[in-house]
C-alpha cells in the first residue's frame, strides 16, 4: 500500500496497531503514575533484582537496565528463560515475574522457582494464571489493564517497573524525566505520523530504504535494548527478518565480517541509533564503522535520538523505530499485529 494512503491504512491494520503507537507517551506517563499509586507491602532489603519475562513483556526490562545503569546500586539481571538463574535465592532477591497475558510459560516457571527459593516476589501482569498464583500467595501483583499484543505495551513493561523501584527507594523519583519524554515524544510524533506525507516523514522514507533488505541495527550501551527493540518490531509488525548488534562488541567481531559478503551486500542495509548521552567513545565508534560499512558498498543510514535526558532518548528512538516497523508493514501489505508463527508454535508447544 502507498504510504501517503493513510486513511486506507485500516484495510490491513484491522487491529489498530498504529492506535497503539499512537498512544506510547501518554501509555508510558499513565504506567509510572499507576506504578506509584499501587500499593507495596513492606519488603526486605534487596540486593539483587531478576526480571523474568519474554519478549515484549522483557524488553522494558531492558529499557529499564540502560536507563539505570548509572543510577541503580544493584545489579538488574533480565532473564528469559524457565526457572531462575543460581545465584537468584532468597530473600536479598527480588524476582519481578512479567507477563502480559500472565499465561506465558517461562515466566510461571520463573514464578514457581522463585517462591521454592524463598525470593520476594512482585508480578506485574494483566491477569491470567499468573495473577491468580500471586494473589492466592499473597503476593504483591501490580496489575494493569491493556487488550493488544504485549509489544504494545512497552510503556507498562517500562513504566511500572521503574515506579517500582523508585517506591522500593532504589531509585529517585522520575516524574520531572517521565513528563520531558512524554514531551519529547509528542514533539517526534508530529513529524512522523500516518497524516505527514511521505516527503516530509523521515520515519516512512525509512521504512521505504528497507523493503526488500536484511536490516542489522547498531547502538551503543544507552540503545541497544532500543536496538533489539527494532529489531523484535521489525520481526513482529512487518513480518520482516533483522538483527541487532551491540557496540562496541560489534566492533571485535561482526566489523570483521563483512569482507566476504559478496553479492549479498546488496540485500544489506546497517542502521546506527546515535545518542548524544552515550559514551564519547561509542558515539566516535559508531561515526566510524558506519564509515567503515560505507566503504564496502553496504548502504547505510542513522538516527539521532531525542531530547536531552537519558529516558527521553531512549524512548524517541524506540518511537521512531515502532513507527519505521509499521510503517514497513503498511510497505508489505502485511497486518502489524497478527504474528501466525508464532501463535501457532505456543499452540503447539501447550499440547506437547
Amino acid at each position: 500500500m502507498e504510504l501517503n494512503a493513510y486513511q486506507n491504512f485500516s484495510q490491513i491494520d484491522t487491529d489498530g496497531m498504529l492506535a497503539h503507537i499512537e498512544g506510547l507517551p501518554e501509555q508510558l506517563r499513565a504506567a509510572y503514575e499507576l506504578g506509584t499509586r499501587m500499593a507495596l507491602p513492606d519488603m526486605e532489603t534487596v540486593k539483587c533484582i531478576v526480571v523474568a519475562g519474554m519478549g515484549g513483556s522483557a524488553i522494558g526490562a531492558d529499557l529499564l537496565a540502560s536507563y539505570t545503569s548509572d543510577k541503580l546500586g544493584v545489579p538488574l539481571i533480565v532473564h528469559r528463560d524457565y526457572g531462575l538463574p543460581a545465584f537468584a535465592t532468597g530473600r536479598g532477591t527480588l524476582v519481578i515475574v512479567s507477563s502480559h497475558s500472565g499465561n506465558t510459560e517461562e515466566a510461571l516457571s520463573a514464578f514457581q522457582a522463585a517462591r521454592e527459593k524463598d525470593c520476594q516476589i512482585v508480578v506485574v501482569t494483566t491477569g491470567g494464571s499468573l495473577e491468580r498464583a500471586g494473589s492466592q500467595a499473597g503476593i504483591p501483583v501490580m496489575k494493569f489493564t491493556h487488550t493488544g499484543q504485549p509489544r504494545a505495551a512497552v510503556g507498562f513493561s517500562f513504566g511500572l517497573l521503574l515506579a517500582l523501584l523508585v517506591k522500593l527507594g532504589l531509585l529517585s523519583d522520575a516524574s520531572a524525566e517521565v513528563e520531558e519524554t512524554c514531551a519529547v515524544m509528542i514533539a517526534l510524533q508530529d513529524r512522523i505520523k500516518a497524516e505527514v506525507p511521505l516527503m516530509q516523514n523521515p520515519a516512512k522514507r525509512q521504512a521505504g530504504q528497507f523493503v526488500g533488505r536484511h536490516v542489522m541495527i547498531f547502538a551503543g550501551g544507552l540503545l541497544t535494548p532500543v536496538a533489539r527493540r527494532w529489531k523484535t518490531q521489525f520481526n513482529e509488525v512487518a513480518k520482516a527478518f533483522a538483527v541487532y548488534e551491540p557496540l562496541p562488541e560489534a566492533d571485535h567481531n561482526t566489523l570483521a565480517g563483512i569482507y566476504n559478503s559478496g553479492e549479498q551486500v546488496r540485500h544489506e542495509y546497517a542502521m546506527f541509533l546515535a545518542a548524544s548521552q552515550e559514551h564519547p567513545r561509542n558515539q566516535l565508534r559508531l561515526q566510524m564503522t558506519r564509515e567503515i560499512f560505507m566503504l564496502e558498498g553496504i548502504a547505510t543510514d542513522s538516527f539521532n535520538a531525542k531530547g536531552e535526558s537519558r529516558l527521553a532518548q531512549i524512548w524517541s528512538a524506540l518511537l521512531f523505530g515502532d513507527y519505521v516497523a509499521y510503517y514497513l508493514a503498511i510497505l508489505y501489505d502485511i497486518d502489524p499485529t497478527s504474528i501466525p508463527p508464532i501463535t501457532a508454535l505456543k499452540e503447539a508447544m501447550s499440547e506437547a
